[in-house]
């Protein structure tokens, strides 16, 4: 009896001829007579049996194509629910939170949202009053991701500070997809509203101004230097410096803030911020709190001057307020940049112009040679003198505007202007 062996492949035979030792295979194959004289029933039956063989592998195959999918879609369903639920107690934990608010009672407290007091990049604000009578500012975030980050580092950074020069947060909502900002109420708004508007600015005194310019000033040292992480604002401008009852000012809307650890000199991040009011070096993406520093600079400006950073409303040369600012330093004229609007201003030029003095020194194109926010409130106390050899060739972004594609879609662009002495007075 020989060896039984498979075939690898179908009739692959080798040929041994020539070779010392030869081997003779047997191949076993069915007759084909066989196959015509099996008997019909027999083919019958294993058609009969194949039939529901297959039916059952098919069905099988798509209940298991089925569940595998049903499994992937519950476990990414069940993945972001986590996440929800991971962010949701994540803000619970933190200590010293204020008030969680469910979105049914801000509603009630809104009335539906029905008094909006401003709107913003982030979002609408909107009167509201507690059940207590406490009347507060509802911040209603649209949208999602980085909203969202932003809405947690704000809680996180500011739910527990406390500072008189700061907006206090009250509390916030958290519920599925709506994100709200409760805060205490300012009664008289925000600043804009009183130096680039109709005729309020004429009851802020050269005293009122001077100690506005003094709580914004002390609200920032705050956030820079005595937080536990340093908090750089990134959006200083009138519209987020909200006044109270008696006109004292508090710095607000943290959703632009960028939290660094206090070992950190610097931060390098994305450009932020409202044109107008942005430091030089955004266009390099160094950032430190220096940004605000420039920022506060502007503010400063605006209030002693009593408008815009940009005003079209004003001949071309005066338009644009930094460029005018340097004209006038260069022509010693800067008397006659203090609101002639008011009265009591013009009765306190000399003073104001020390003031916009301060202004220059935090509008220094370098930002090294810039104060810090501490360093401005000793300075404003009387406590040190200011910086004199100062640079008034300011460098400062310049919004421009460009047609881009087949689409005509405007696109703006940050550029950076160096003005010659003899282009002061050019546009930004």
């Amino acid at each position: 009896m020989g060896d039984c062996a498979l075939l690898n492949d179908v009739f692959s035979l080798t040929n041994n001829d020539g070779a010392s030792n030869k081997t003779t295979l047997f191949i076993k194959v069915q007759n084909s007579s066989n196959l015509q004289a099996s008997p019909p029933h027999i083919s019958t039956e294993k058609k009969s049996k194949r039939v529901p063989t297959i039916v059952g592998s098919t069905i099988g195959t798509s209940f298991g194509l089925l569940f595998i999918v049903l499994t992937g879609f519950a476990y990414i369903f069940r993945g972001r629910k986590g996440l929800d639920e991971g962010e949701e107690e994540f803000l619970d934990q933190i200590p010293g939170m204020p008030t969680r608010f469910s979105y049914e009672e801000l509603t009630v407290m809104t009335e539906n949202f029905s008094e909006k007091l401003g709107e913003g990049g982030f979002g609408s604000v909107f009167e509201g009053t507690m059940s207590d009578g406490t009347r507060i500012a509802v911040k209603r975030l649209q949208g999602f991701g980085n909203v969202k980050k932003s809405f947690l580092a704000e809680v996180a950074a500011i739910g527990s500070i406390q500072h008189v020069n700061l907006v206090k947060l009250v509390g916030f909502c958290a519920e599925k997809s709506q994100r709200l900002l409760v805060y205490e109420y300012m009664a008289n708004g925000s600043l804009d509203r009183w130096i680039f508007h109709g005729t309020w600015e004429k009851s802020l005194t050269w005293d009122v101004r001077k100690k506005i310019i003094s709580d914004v000033a002390k609200g920032l040292a705050y956030l820079h230097e005595d937080c536990n992480n340093k908090i750089i604002h990134l959006d200083i401008k009138p519209q987020n410096i909200l006044l109270d009852h008696d006109l004292n000012a508090k710095v607000s809307d943290f959703g632009l803030s960028k939290l660094v650890g206090k070992d950190e000199s610097k931060i390098v991040t994305t450009m932020r911020g409202t044109p107008g009011y942005l430091a030089p070096e955004w266009l390099h993406e160094v950032i430190t709190e220096k940004v605000d520093v420039y920022s506060f600079g502007v503010v400063i400006l605006e209030i002693i001057c009593g408008r815009k950073n940009l005003d079209r409303h004003q001949d071309e040369d005066d338009m644009h307020l930094i460029s005018l600012f340097m004209r006038k330093a260069v022509e010693r004229q800067l008397l006659e940049m203090v609101d002639k609007k008011n009265e009591d201003m013009q009765l306190h030029r000399k003073e104001a112009v020390e003031m916009m003095k301060i202004a220059a020194w935090c509008l220094q194109s370098d930002y090294t040679k810039r104060p810090s926010m501490s360093l401005v409130v000793q300075v404003l106390q009387g406590l040190v003198a200011a910086e004199t050899d100062l640079d008034y060739s300011f460098t400062f972004p310049t919004m421009t505007t460009r047609v881009c594609g087949s689409n005509q879609e405007r696109e703006a662009v940050v550029g950076i202007s160096l003005p010659l002495p003899s282009q002061l007075s050019g546009p930004r």
